[in-house]
């Protein structure tokens, strides 16, 4: 990664939603601006797993650590995530569900983010169960299924990096 500021795709997978829920990202902050916008908002049909993408902007720290910034960037600077919203939040409004899952960028590495940066067309990807134990919608901040790797836009895998 250059010195300065660079654009990082992501993708997440939610693997199993539960059938008719909505899933949406949050861009923006909810409790600064009263409002949040919903980005790639799905509902999952209980047939196959959602997929949702978008850019993060990425700078290097003073100790080579990755510094993530942009709108789909959320909580503090060394705890980065992205909010996956459920139900009410990703505007179903008749869904018994109103929930956020937390996606932790913590496991995209200086050396992870600097091989999807290089490959054209690459994309960090991560997984995560869509339905909990009890049936229910994800929610909170869940483990990951598969960790951040980089892949191509067709899916292929190109480097493998999981999540420490």
């Amino acid at each position: 990664m250059r010195v300065g500021e660079e654009l990082l795709p992501l993708r997440i997978v939610l693997r199993r939603p539960p059938r008719g829920v909505r899933f949406a990202l949050q861009r923006g902050d909810a409790a600064a601006t009263g409002d949040a916008e919903l980005a790639s908002v799905q509902e999952a049909d209980g047939e196959r797993d959602l997929a949702f993408e978008c850019t993060v902007r990425v700078r290097r720290t003073a100790g080579d650590a990755v510094r993530f910034l942009g709108p789909f960037a959320h909580g503090p600077s060394g705890a980065r995530f992205v909010y996956l919203t459920v139900g009410r939040r990703a505007g179903q409004p008749d869904s018994p569900w109103d929930r956020r899952a937390k996606v932790p960028l913590a496991g995209i590495t200086p050396a992870l983010a600097d091989a999807a940066l290089a490959a054209p067309g690459a994309v960090l990807e991560a997984a995560l169960e869509g339905t909990l134990k009890d049936g229910s919608p994800t929610c909170a901040t869940r483990p990951f299924t598969e960790g951040w790797a980089v892949r191509r836009a067709a899916g292929a895998r190109t480097s493998v990096a999981p999540a420490p």
